[in-house]
């Protein structure tokens, strides 16, 4: 086979440095050139056939050099997110839009369309949610990073009709577990509650017992990437902006999970809700993924499972 170049942004990231470390021992990507960045490198290993190209992609000349003689896969994790989107609109809207923009239009190959998985995010939806999430419900972005999200995906779908690229954008789910979440994000309860379980720390959340949010591990977050960048040209169709399957999960029967995995923890956990968090973290409704799961992808299977992946993630 051919080697291919793969490339992946946001390569320093939690899920991005995960993704490097699974395509170097991936039996799928063995032999082909894989180039990582971002704008420090961290985490990432480099191995045989990998490269680390730090830089901010706002710079063409970063671009170009990550770009080289071209790319057949691009895994495109690199955004200014959640709050700090919020905080800063204009960088935001250089990185997450102009710098994306500019990105696909370097790909442009209508006669070697590149594969193009882009991080997109359940953001692009709102709050507030109907009381049922499918395929076909209608984008409603209330926050600047959901819309920027949004916006790309449209740019992917178009770009991808056109033939210049074969692109899907991936709404993920809230991505557990992140031990070293920035305890100022407002969703970092989500990850830091089960560091904080095993540990035997108390733990205050700010939502309620039975709020319901949408969670995958990162493994599964992992794999979702690499299955996307491997799907069979022409198996989709024109629909490429949809929903990651995802576990639709009540915060008690976290905790009670949790419980079983820690039985000798000393853990107590109080519930305090918040009603801004709780409406954006812990009322996520029914939802159903029919586009993602006839095209192979899927979540933990069961809350067990998604727990003990989740713990998984520092090692991944």
């Amino acid at each position: 086979m051919t080697s291919r170049h793969i490339v992946v942004t946001g390569a320093s990231g939690f899920v991005g440095s995960r993704i490097a470390r699974r395509l170097l021992r991936d039996a799928r990507f063995t032999g082909d050139r894989i180039t990582l960045t971002d704008l420090v490198r961290d985490n990432p290993p480099i191995a045989g056939g990998s490269r680390f190209v730090e830089g901010d992609l706002k710079d063409s000349h970063t671009r170009d050099e990550v770009i080289g003689e071209g790319v057949d896969i691009l895994l495109h994790l690199a955004a200014v997110m959640g709050g700090a989107a919020e905080a800063n609109p204009a960088l935001a809207r250089q990185v997450n839009i102009d710098t994306t923009l500019d990105f696909l239009e370097a790909l442009h190959d209508e006669a070697r369309p590149p594969r193009v998985v882009f991080a997109s995010s359940i953001a692009v939806f709102g709050p507030p949610l109907p009381d049922f999430v499918q395929d076909d419900t209608l984008p409603q972005p209330h926050m600047v990073y959901g819309a920027q999200k949004r916006m790309i995906e449209v740019a992917v779908e178009h770009a991808t009709a056109r033939g210049w690229i074969d692109g899907f954008a991936l709404r993920l789910p809230g991505i557990v577990a992140r031990k070293d979440a920035d305890s100022r994000l407002k969703s970092a309860f989500l990850n830091l509650m089960f560091y904080d379980y095993e540990a035997g720390r108390d733990i205050t959340l700010p939502v309620s017992a039975d709020g319901t949010t949408w969670l995958i591990s990162v493994p599964a977050c992992v794999e979702a990437f690499l299955h996307a960048a491997t799907l069979p040209a022409g198996v989709a169709g024109r629909r490429r902006a949809f929903t990651l399957p995802t576990q639709r999960v009540r915060i008690g029967d976290l905790i009670g999970e949790l419980s079983r995995r820690f039985p000798e923890s000393a853990t107590t956990v109080r519930y305090e809700p918040d009603s801004s968090l709780e409406a954006q973290f812990a009322t996520q409704p029914a939802v159903s993924t029919e586009i993602a799961d006839a095209l192979g992808f899927r979540h933990d299977g069961s809350i067990e499972a998604l727990v003990r992946n989740a713990f998984e993630a520092q090692v991944v």
